[in-house]
């Protein structure tokens, strides 16, 4: 892992604070804030641009741990294990602990345990945080930390670098309904896997 502890421990306080956070995961940067707290989860929207009424995933360090903030089935449960940690997104019902400020007044949420030293050390010390691309709305994800438009920069604390990523978003997948919501890495193992299950 190429940041440094102190690093990851002012990027936790960051986000304990209320504060936004820049970390890369093995697909794109993402942006991140406490996902519990309505007032970051408005920063980060704010930071994006992004329309109140789009739900944010939120990121977890392992499919154990997102079972305290969703309801997962059987399947789900089965699915999780297959494909988490990695770059795709599963949609389960919310549990009440999560507002509805980051689903956008939905009763389902997208889970994230992406696949990067970096980002599961972040998510060791805090979560869940939002999982969602450190961009502008509209405008093309990041992959590298020194490609951040300088005025969303300027709207975060901490910018974690941890290199050049993967580049492919995450797959956003709902298992209940057998619906890949959004194509991406691993899209083709993914369809096959709900074929076969």
């Amino acid at each position: 892992m190429n940041v440094p502890a102190g690093e990851l421990d002012a990027a936790a306080d960051a986000i304990e604070r209320g504060d936004l956070v820049v970390y890369p995961t093995e697909t794109v940067y993402g942006l991140g804030a406490d996902a519990l707290d309505p007032d970051a989860i408005e920063r980060a929207y704010a930071a994006k641009g992004r329309d109140r009424s789009k739900p944010l995933s939120l990121g977890v360090p392992s499919a154990d741990a997102a079972r305290d903030y969703v309801v997962a089935g059987e399947r789900e449960e089965r699915f999780m294990e297959a494909f988490l940690p990695g770059p795709v997104t599963v949609v389960c019902e919310k549990r009440d602990i999560v507002p509805a400020a980051l689903t956008g007044g939905r009763e389902r949420v997208g889970v994230r345990v992406p696949d990067h030293d970096v980002a599961l050390a972040l998510l060791e010390r805090v979560a869940p945080v939002t999982a969602t691309s450190a961009n502008r709305s509209g405008t093309g994800s990041v992959r590298r930390a020194a490609d951040l438009d300088p005025a969303f920069r300027d709207d975060v604390a901490v910018v974690l670098d941890g290199g050049e990523t993967g580049g492919v978003e995450s797959t956003v997948v709902d298992v209940a309904n057998d619906e890949i919501i959004r194509e991406g890495a691993n899209a083709d193992a993914i369809a096959a896997w709900l074929a076969d299950h």
